[in-house]
């Protein structure tokens, strides 16, 4: 009850400060970009698309959002509530996904991802690499906005971040990578997201990197709760 409440809160926030309106806008403009490219490439820039924006949205606006839940005391009120870490993590983590996941369905039916005898199973596997990779930047969104104070740390924060997942997938993508590149988990997401049925251990890479950055997520929002002025006892 107490997750469904938070999810419903971070929702309300996300609309309150434009998320929604946002990426609406920026959808319009992704479709009409992938209208313009050529067929043959179409697959890879909606992969390109979707796995920079809006699958990593999470690593680019957690800064935002917690510094905004700090300037309002969110924080300190959350540390004094039965709330737990995990709840808070989980709930900005499905909230962002869902958004991550609407932006992913409407960028490739606009790509014709879905058509087709294979379509279907095709879009279900984009979806699903959306949500995971979704989860992984989310997460490492939180990590960050949680040791920063300003704006300004959190995107020098995230430049490093952003050069470990991009540039080993993109190489992949390109097939620009040597071949045990694969395994890794941004190479791993960005070929889902491209359509591309992933091997079972690339599958558990991801989960056991998910389940990783989880746990050093809740490490750092107790952290950040504690000194705000509420310790969980």
């Amino acid at each position: 009850m107490r997750l469904r409440s938070l999810i419903l809160w971070d929702i309300r926030f996300q609309a309150r400060y434009g998320f929604y309106f946002l990426y609406a806008v920026l959808t319009a403009i992704y479709v009409a970009v992938l209208s313009a490219v050529p067929e043959g490439g179409r697959e890879k820039a909606t992969a390109i698309l979707i796995f920079s924006d809006p699958a990593s949205m999470g690593l680019f606006f957690m800064g935002a959002i917690v510094l905004l839940e700090k300037s309002q005391r969110t924080p300190a009120a959350l540390a004094l509530s039965p709330v737990r870490a995990e709840e808070y993590i989980a709930a900005k983590v499905v909230s962002l996904s869902a958004i991550s996941l609407a932006v992913a369905a409407v960028l490739a039916a606009a790509a014709g991802v879905g058509a087709g005898e294979h379509g279907i199973v095709k879009l279900h596997i984009v979806l699903l690499g959306t949500v995971m990779s979704s989860a992984v930047f989310t997460l490492l969104g939180i990590i960050i906005a949680t040791r920063i104070g300003s704006l300004n740390q959190f995107v020098l924060w995230t430049v490093p971040v952003e050069l470990v997942c991009f540039v080993p997938a993109i190489l992949h993508l390109f097939r620009a990578a040597p071949a045990w590149l694969r395994y890794c988990p941004a190479a791993v997401c960005i070929d889902m997201v491209s359509g591309h049925a992933p091997s079972p251990t690339g599958v558990m890479t991801v989960m056991a990197l998910t389940a990783v950055l989880f746990a050093a997520a809740k490490h750092c929002v107790l952290n950040m709760w504690a000194q705000m002025g509420g310790a969980k006892l």
